[in-house]
């Protein structure tokens, strides 16, 4: 292939991946201006928004992660013309999600009850638990908006995500005023209101998810909402097996990162911080991968709808290749501005120095967890899902944490390191991961190659 296969199948990547890239920065903002505010009221209130996130995001993560599932069965039906299948795997959507949102609820409701066998301090755990119950009561709208988000991103139509997480974002501003503060005749919530807050802000999203859908002419096409068909328990298990690995792998990293802030918890308030510093930083940047990871999913799913294997696989190796790049680049900065990032977090001058020097460290592994972030998304692209869970477990729980533990905890093999042996361990589990998975998507394009040498086709109806 020329190179400038490569270069246009760049511009396809980057065009849908910046409205993506935006929507998930507005989401991340939102998170943040929750804790600022909160933080106004009191260090209680802050820390019970940051208790709350730490329940509520793996839960609606995995709600995410089964949904998510539609973008690549969307996208192959979208690319090998089969419009009249679209509305139909929507419908299975709603159906599934409607399911697996009550067991969903049900955890989110009691998982406050963890902070007393912790012997949480009672007016943390108080204001947690509220907080919870608030933005429970969001969760509903919050799924079905991630059905209707990845119907239109399956369609490569990502401007909309970005539109609407702005007027996300515009809503939770003064709804968190008026919940935390009690104006306009509503009772003084503090850190709670935040909660209650965020559920408006995930109907308001999912109401102009819905009207927009309908005014669209794209959308609107489709008919999503007419004649809506009844649940299907076949299309819906085929949906749930092969968003339920996206799912899981999604839960275990973010849990590995939260299982090792409570394994650093001994180590003092000032390790912790220092850490967090360099997560939540690592994680801003990590948004970009994603994005692109993401809109690969489209593109992969969209050539082999129209047959064309050999494209997917420019995709692939373009999302990947751009993706290193952008990572080289985005690491090299982090390490060169390390002090300076810390700073804007802290002035503890012990916290700054930690999380300076987790940050080196940061800047080597940005580039193996673009890698597998972008691979993972390719391979979800085929359909091949079970796989990226199977790498993901093993890669992190079995290898990176195993390493991190050894190396931050004991003295086994040096002298204990800390956060920076976790750390370690992360840049590990993170490297294998990028290797198994390449290997699979190579397995996968020898598949993909064989069934298109034969005639067979190369994608498969819901």
């Amino acid at each position: 292939m020329s190179f400038s296969a490569y270069f246009t199948e760049t511009r396809h990547l980057l065009r849908l991946c910046g409205p993506i890239l935006v929507a998930q920065v507005a989401q991340t903002t939102m998170s943040f201006v929750d804790t600022v505010m909160a933080g106004q009221i009191s260090a209680t209130d802050m820390a019970a928004v940051a208790v709350a996130t730490s329940f509520w995001l793996p839960i609606i993560l995995l709600v995410q992660g089964v949904v998510m599932a539609l973008t690549p069965i969307i996208s192959q039906l979208n690319g090998a013309r089969r419009h009249h299948e679209v509305a139909g795997a929507v419908h299975q959507g709603f159906w599934l999600t409607l399911m697996v949102i009550v067991p969903a609820s049900l955890a989110l409701y009691f998982s406050p009850m963890i902070l007393h066998w912790m012997d949480v301090e009672p007016l943390l755990a108080e204001k947690t638990t509220g907080y919870l119950h608030g933005i429970l009561w969001g969760m509903p709208a919050y799924a079905l908006y991630q059905v209707l988000r990845n119907f239109s991103e399956g369609l490569s139509h990502t401007r909309p995500t970005m539109v609407i997480g702005f007027i996300g974002l515009a809503i939770n501003v003064p709804a968190n005023y008026i919940l935390i503060h009690g104006k306009l005749g509503f009772p003084q919530l503090g850190g709670v209101g935040c909660g209650y807050a965020s559920a408006l802000v995930f109907w308001a999203m999912l109401v102009a998810m819905i009207v927009y859908t309908k005014r669209s002419a794209l959308l609107n096409h489709f008919a999503v909402f007419a004649n809506i068909t009844a649940p299907d328990m076949a299309r819906i298990g085929r949906i749930f097996r092969l968003g339920f690995p996206i799912a899981m792998a999604i839960f275990c990293e973010v849990t590995l990162f939260t299982v090792v802030a409570l394994l650093l918890a001994p180590l003092g308030a000032d390790v912790v911080a220092g850490h967090q510093v360099a997560i939540n930083f690592s994680s801003i940047i990590f948004m970009l991968p994603l994005s692109l990871g993401m809109a690969l999913t489209i593109r992969v799913g969209h050539s082999l709808g129209e047959h064309q294997a050999d494209q997917a696989r420019i995709a692939s190796l373009t999302g990947i290749g751009f993706g290193a790049l952008a990572a080289v680049f985005t690491g090299l900065a982090t390490a060169l501005a390390r002090y300076q990032i810390s700073g804007i977090y802290t002035d503890n001058s012990f916290v700054l120095e930690l999380a300076a020097s987790l940050l080196l460290l940061a800047s080597l592994y940005q580039i193996s967890d673009s890698v597998q972030v972008i691979t993972a998304a390719a391979l979800r692209g085929y359909k091949d899902t079970k796989v990226i869970f199977y790498i993901t477990l093993f890669s992190y729980w079995c290898c990176g944490l195993p390493v991190g533990m050894v190396l931050g905890l004991t003295d086994w093999i040096v002298p204990a390191m800390g956060p920076h042996g976790f750390w370690i361990g992360f840049l590990v589990g993170l490297t294998i991961a990028a290797f198994l998975l390449i290997w699979r998507l190579r397995r996968i394009y020898e598949q993909v190659h064989h069934r298109d040498s034969a005639g067979l086709p190369l994608v498969d109806g819901l």
